[in-house]
């Protein structure tokens, strides 16, 4: 449960990185004094730019989200293997309780 609110937490901050440093890099081209075509340019590029980095930080998130999922699928098919063994060891035990316990009863009806 920890994870996943540190998850979450993260991506909020990743979020408010970017959305920040798209919307000062805009405040910084709109207040500079330049010329239009000049200004269009660099809002073109810081846009290009901001675009690219929220390209990189999906990719990184996709890949831990990949490698999270990878990890959590690992670990509940090796808990149902445990579940599993320990399923048949308790029906094992099971059947020997009751395998001895008939043998006791018929042990009692033959006196």
């Amino acid at each position: 449960m920890e994870e996943k609110e540190e998850e979450c937490g993260c991506r909020h901050f990743l979020t408010g990185v970017l959305i920040g440093g798209v919307l000062g890099g805009v405040l910084g081209i709109l207040f500079a004094p330049k010329p239009g075509k000049e200004l269009r340019s660099d809002i073109k590029e810081k846009g290009s730019e901001a675009l690219r980095e929220a390209k990189e930080i999906y990719a990184d998130a996709s890949a831990r989200a990949r490698t999270i999922i990878d990890e959590a699928r690992e670990k509940a098919a090796e808990l149902k293997r445990e579940a599993d063994r320990h399923l048949s060891e308790a029906r094992q035990k099971a059947k020997e309780i009751l395998s001895s316990g008939e043998k006791k009863s018929e042990a009692g009806n033959s006196r």
